[in-house]
């Protein structure tokens, strides 16, 4: 799927290997807040390697003596990888629970403590991660790539995780709007996901293939940095291009569903433009009950900083919920994933 993306930067000519260890890929997850101390809820931190978020949760659940659905998390995070992340446990009327009996060299709990709010999918405020890539070849122009990353971001496409190995989840998606039906809610969700990710990825390529990645077009959809609240006008002023210039504005394209486009103009004619040539994909989110919604076009990692070794690099930086880690990675080299024998999907890459 994303090898047909454009690229911000241009084509990577460096090579490297992803993930050779768990511990090349550290993902700290953020809430932005700390737990309250009292409710009916115990948020627990776990450091996991090499454990899948799913599983953890269900050792949790044992530990705690309740139904595996009153576990929840914020985000899923990678199995190959050292990963912290909160877990919220419903514990109404309940003691504390024993949940050391869950420890061992790959499970850690950090910190319980009670809460007074469920822990639901994508509350939080995002993600630390630090990277390291081994085996870096052809490495000329690494470093005024990292610069040009850390100053002007990369775009922010939905990483290969979210449709799936071989795009299996588009494919299921695209038989459930042919009239197949999926009575499984968390498959459902996941195809319709796949299916909206696509169509932002394919307007967000469209634009940077026409240079207007950082280009205001009349009636652009904009977001105010650090907050979801979204606007259009009607005309480009020399205002909105500083306040575009200064990163005070987001440029957004739509993820698609029922309603309003909330682009107007040029900016609208744009991205229906793209979304023509998929009118059985947006038809089928529209009938399935999703509703417009916008996302930044850019991602710009916070923090980014780098050491750059002989055939080595490690990389650290900071990323809001939703977005991709792979999707720095992919501006940066031909990154090969070392293959674990599994995959699966990552909040701390793919986001909620």
């Amino acid at each position: 799927m994303l090898e047909q993306l454009s690229y911000l930067h241009g084509a990577p000519t460096a090579r490297g290997i992803l993930k050779a260890e768990a511990s090349d890929f550290v993902v700290v997850e953020d809430l932005g807040f700390e737990p309250c101390g009292e409710g009916e809820h115990i948020f627990v931190r776990v450091r996991k390697t090499g454990e899948n978020t799913a599983w953890v949760a269900g050792l949790l659940a044992d530990a705690a003596g309740v139904n595996r659905n009153a576990v929840t998390w914020a985000g899923l995070k990678d199995r190959h990888a050292v990963t912290e992340q909160w877990f919220g446990i419903h514990l109404p009327g309940k003691g504390e629970p024993d949940l050391s009996v869950i420890q061992s060299d790959s499970i850690q709990i950090l910190q319980a403590k009670r809460h007074n709010r469920k822990l639901r999918v994508g509350y939080l405020k995002g993600n630390h991660f630090t990277l390291r890539l081994t085996g870096i070849e052809q490495a000329d122009g690494l470093a005024s790539r990292l610069h040009a990353i850390a100053s002007q971001g990369v775009p922010n496409y939905y990483g290969e995780q979210r449709f799936g190995r071989g795009g299996n989840n588009l494919e299921a998606a695209k038989a459930m709007f042919a009239g197949k039906r999926i009575n499984d809610r968390n498959k459902r969700s996941l195809y319709l996901s796949a299916a909206r990710s696509m169509l932002f990825n394919a307007i967000v390529s469209a634009r940077i293939e026409q240079g207007l990645a950082q280009q205001l077009l009349a009636g652009d959809c904009l977001m105010l940095k650090g907050s979801h609240s979204i606007f259009s006008e009607e005309a480009v002023t020399p205002e909105l291009e500083a306040r575009l210039a200064s990163g005070d504005v987001q440029l957004t394209a739509p993820q698609w569903g029922r309603g309003r486009l909330a682009s107007q103009g040029a900016a609208a004619e744009f991205e229906l433009g793209v979304l023509a040539a998929y009118p059985d994909w947006c038809a089928g989110l529209e009938k399935a009950g999703l509703d417009q919604d916008r996302r930044p076009l850019l991602l710009q990692p916070e923090g980014m900083s780098w050491e750059l070794g002989a055939d080595a690099l490690t990389l650290s930086f900071f990323l809001p919920a939703g977005a991709f880690a792979t999707s720095v990675v992919r501006e940066l080299m031909q990154a090969e994933e070392a293959d674990h024998g599994f995959r699966n999907p990552t909040d701390a890459n793919s986001g909620q």
